[in-house]
């Protein structure tokens, strides 16, 4: 448990780790690419590792340094595993690995820690039947593990249902440009998070390959091709921003994260307009993104493209004044921990009116007070809520340890936060 101490310094410049969801995808297409591919600025976290090391499970030879990832592509072919596959809790990587599997020879397993088999795969293992692949929930109850026997990946139509996650169709995608067919894949539900498709398709036409989409309903995406080997950087992580956009915005401070852009395509780059319409001042500069904070106000808002920000929010929403309405937030229920009512409890203890519904988060804005925070084992929770502490006395944070799943060095950076 860690002890968050009230103090800021009046203007600060803050450096976060690359993108989580960027570091997923370019693992697995320099995995699969048709040759020697560096990778700098990725994140090296649990759920990132992760996908490494279920990629080098499926044959791919990569080389780990302290700013570099060099991947030796194998244009689309993995080695069987006999071993079972362990992805922890990260929901990305069974996501994305899953349909990866499809690509292989043999039937693997993909398993995980126990809340994963509490966080829904169906609509995907669906999608991966229509384009001949077999592939099945191990409890027969539409969770992980997960059994994918690789080898038969002809492709085709699929009819795709997005409601619960985008991950989903960014898995399809993904191994699309391996099928003898292509495919073309239509999505009926959703999908939730939008921005993030926006990143896979960003990410696979950077390394070479063609797809044409109708907006986030239709993709099609011509088989054989391949990704294109090479050099990539991996852009800082916008959700990471958000912590330190937050803490500047209850404190009435400014912090600047350097090397975020408004033209990133990461949804979450934009919690910064959702700040300045709860009163905080805004200002794109060339090397990152600026905020400074003023009175809150409480807003109105449909946060279904930006769920990772969602409990960032819920403690910004704390501290304005008036009762801010988040929506369209239900698949937050299937995330590391249910992070309604998780967040919803913790304000509570904290002496806020917060309420839940299926998909609704209301906070009535007001004086929070100090609590011992329960992280329920959820990166997001230890760093939303530690960002209170830095202007209301007496916030502890349980398991403080739980950030290495996304962002191993918050503590270290959180410090500069400190006047020196």
């Amino acid at each position: 448990m860690i002890e968050i101490k009230p103090q800021m310094a009046k203007s600060c410049e803050i450096s976060v780790p690359g993108s989580k969801s960027y570091t997923h995808r370019i693992l697995i297409a320099a995995a699969l690419s048709d040759g020697f591919c560096t990778i700098t600025n990725a994140l090296h976290s649990e759920d990132t590792l992760y996908t490494l090391r279920a990629l080098k499970q499926m044959g791919i030879d990569i080389e780990e340094e302290e700013n570099r990832i060099t991947v030796h592509g194998t244009n689309g072919l993995l080695r069987p595993s006999i071993d079972p596959i362990s992805l922890g809790n990260s929901g990305t990587s069974m996501r994305l690995l899953t349909a990866v599997a499809a690509l292989g020879q043999g039937t693997y397993t993909l398993t995980g820690a126990k809340r994963m088999s509490q966080r829904p795969i169906q609509d995907l293992l669906a999608g991966l039947h229509q384009v001949g692949v077999s592939a099945h929930s191990v409890n027969q109850n539409g969770c992980p593990p997960v059994q994918v026997v690789g080898g038969n990946l002809n492709g085709g139509p699929v009819v795709l249902n997005c409601k619960t996650s985008s991950q989903f169709l960014s898995a399809m995608l993904l191994i699309a440009p391996f099928t003898k067919k292509g495919m073309v894949i239509t999505v009926t539900e959703g999908p939730v998070s939008k921005p993030y498709i926006d990143v896979t398709v960003n990410l696979m036409e950077h390394l070479g390959i063609k797809i044409d989409r109708t907006e986030y309903k239709k993709f099609h995406i011509p088989g054989n091709q391949v990704y294109r080997a090479g050099a990539y950087t991996v852009e800082p992580d916008a959700s990471q921003a958000g912590y330190f956009w937050a803490a500047a915005a209850i404190s009435g401070n400014t912090v600047k994260v350097r090397g975020i852009s408004m033209d990133s395509k990461q949804g979450d780059v934009r919690f910064v307009e959702t700040l300045k319409a709860m009163g905080c001042s805004i200002t794109p500069e060339q090397d990152g993104i600026a905020v400074t904070g003023g009175p809150l106000f409480a807003i109105d808002v449909d946060m279904a493209d930006m769920p990772d920000m969602v409990p960032t929010l819920a403690v910004t929403a704390s501290y304005a004044k008036g009762t801010t309405r988040i929506r369209n937030v239900a698949h937050l229920r299937n995330k590391e921990s249910d992070r309604l009512g998780s967040v919803v409890n913790e304000l509570v203890k904290m002496g806020i009116d917060a309420r839940c519904s299926d998909s609704e988060l209301t906070i009535q804005g007001g004086t929070p007070k100090g609590a011992h925070i329960n992280t329920y084992n959820d990166h997001r929770m230890a760093m939303s809520f530690a960002i209170a502490g830095l202007v209301t006395p007496g916030i502890f944070i349980k398991d403080e340890t739980c950030v290495e799943k996304s962002f191993p060095t918050f503590w270290q950076v959180f410090e500069k936060l400190y006047p020196v």
